[in-house]
């Protein structure tokens, strides 16, 4: 009797053996790259190199080049900060809740998301140097006591456990990657012609001999790993959120952000793995290892965690009338039918009700679909970040002091700048390492690979 039944469908499809899969995914490292690769590469570039410029202006004017003004101190700069953070939360998801679960389909996907991770917190971590105003004098985030005598960091600002939060995600995150990633390497350093890239790869792996100590130790680092980043996905979105929540901000000033921002960030950091896997399955031909199962899966995730942030909004327009408290209600009118009530229509329209169309199968196996929507989910996450944001502050206590934002160009010129920065590092990468865990998905052939499962169906029936 097989342990797994047969109705599942398999993983990986087309007649694959140990070595189809081995040269389909060291191809895109091996060959030349493509004329679209490069095409895109380059509009990369240009929009990073914008970016620096927009930055480097901030850096020598100063602050005031954004479009933050008296009233709405905080704007652009901390809802993409907000924003990237929770992208990069799906790869820590995907490989160690889902590691910790058993999950055989992230074995496709964990490569790219954590990947995906490591680039978004760089992106975020611009804007986190930034806004304070002069990154030269950020080591006073540090507590360094005998040089300041009795200057010393307010612990109990959740902007100082922001930094020691992110940081702690980053580095679990790379190491985690990089374990990951030392039986690719040994595979390239082994088939690899180029001298010196041979030499570069096999000091990359750590003479990986890929023997049974070797992969019992690799499988018990993997799950440390994993133990000690499920908690990092949970507490590094709840203390941004806190940095919110412990404002008397009316319509801040709550108890549901934590939980509702991290299934936000999970939400949002799926909606981009979507956007990159559709994109690299096509450009590389992984179509036989990246299928339609592990699309409807993601999916699936997409539509628990945007139902739970509409929940959440719902409970916060609850919470608000219940209460009593008429700030917290014209917080949320405001929001609704405000100067800036077009953000708020956007984010509800792009949050709550395009991830309900996935109920339907036809929908979320249709690649073309998965692809628009993901990206609609996204930018429905920025807004819900801008919405917190901007909104609230434009209309606090004292009406005298009512203004709007318009965001200036370098606003957008830094925000257009981290997203060429992130597709330069992700273009790079796909270069340069395996897109895919080879090593799992072997581990997984035998039991849901296509040709398997007919050989296992057949002896079943005799």
């Amino acid at each position: 009797m097989h342990a797994e039944s047969q109705i599942r469908e398999p993983l990986i499809l087309g007649n694959k053996t140990y070595r189809n899969i081995t040269d389909d995914i060291i191809a895109p490292i091996e060959g030349k790259a493509t004329r679209l690769w490069y095409i895109l590469f380059t509009i990369a570039c240009i929009t990073f190199a914008w970016g620096i410029g927009c930055l480097a202006y901030t850096i020598g004017v100063g602050i005031g080049a954004w479009g933050s003004n008296n009233g709405v101190d905080w704007a652009w700069d901390i809802t993409n900060f907000v924003w990237w953070i929770g992208i990069g939360h799906a790869g820590t998801l995907i490989s160690a809740v889902l590691l910790l679960f058993r999950q055989k389909w992230r074995m496709a996907i964990n490569r790219s998301a954590e990947a995906m991770t490591i680039f978004a917190v760089c992106c975020a971590a611009i804007f986190v140097l930034l806004h304070t105003g002069r990154p030269w004098l950020d080591y006073m985030l540090f507590p360094l006591p005998n040089q300041f005598g009795s200057l010393w960091p307010n612990f109990n600002s959740p902007l100082l456990w922001d930094v020691f939060a992110v940081s702690t995600y980053f580095s679990v995150s790379v190491v985690f990657w990089y374990i990951g990633l030392v039986p690719d390497f040994a595979m390239i350093r082994d088939r690899v012609v180029n001298p010196v890239a041979k030499k570069i790869y096999s000091i990359a792996s750590f003479g990986w001999g890929g023997n049974v100590r070797h992969w019992s130790r690799f499988e018990e680092v993997s799950l440390v790993l994993a133990g000690l980043s499920t908690p990092l996905v949970f507490s590094v979105h709840s203390i941004v959120s806190f940095d919110f929540a412990t404002s008397i901000v009316p319509g801040w000033h709550t108890t549901i952000f934590p939980p509702y921002f991290v299934s936000g960030a999970v939400f949002s950091g799926f909606a981009m793995v979507l956007t990159l896997m559709l994109v690299v399955r096509k450009a590389y031909k992984l179509e036989a290892y990246i299928t339609v199962k592990h699309v409807e899966y993601m999916n699936i995730v997409i539509i628990v965690t945007g139902s739970i942030v509409g929940v959440a909004y719902l409970t916060e327009l609850f919470v608000a009338w219940y209460s009593g408290v008429e700030w917290e209600q014209y917080a949320f009118l405001n929001r609704a039918t405000g100067p800036l009530a077009w953000s708020y229509w956007i984010m509800m329209t792009c949050n709550v009700i395009s991830p309900q169309l996935f109920w339907f199968k036809k929908l979320r196996t249709n690649l073309v679909f998965t692809f628009i929507l993901s990206i609609v989910v996204n930018i429905g996450m920025w807004f819900e970040r801008f919405v917190i944001i901007v909104p609230t502050l434009c209309r606090t206590y004292l009406p005298s002091t009512w203004n709007t934002y318009t965001p200036s160009f370098i606003d957008v010129g830094i925000f257009v700048g981290t997203i060429g920065m992130f597709f330069v590092f992700f273009l790079l990468y796909s270069r340069t390492f395996p897109v895919i865990a080879q090593a799992e998905l072997k581990s997984i052939l035998k039991a849901s690979g296509e040709a398997q499962k007919k050989e296992a169906a057949h002896h079943a029936h005799h």
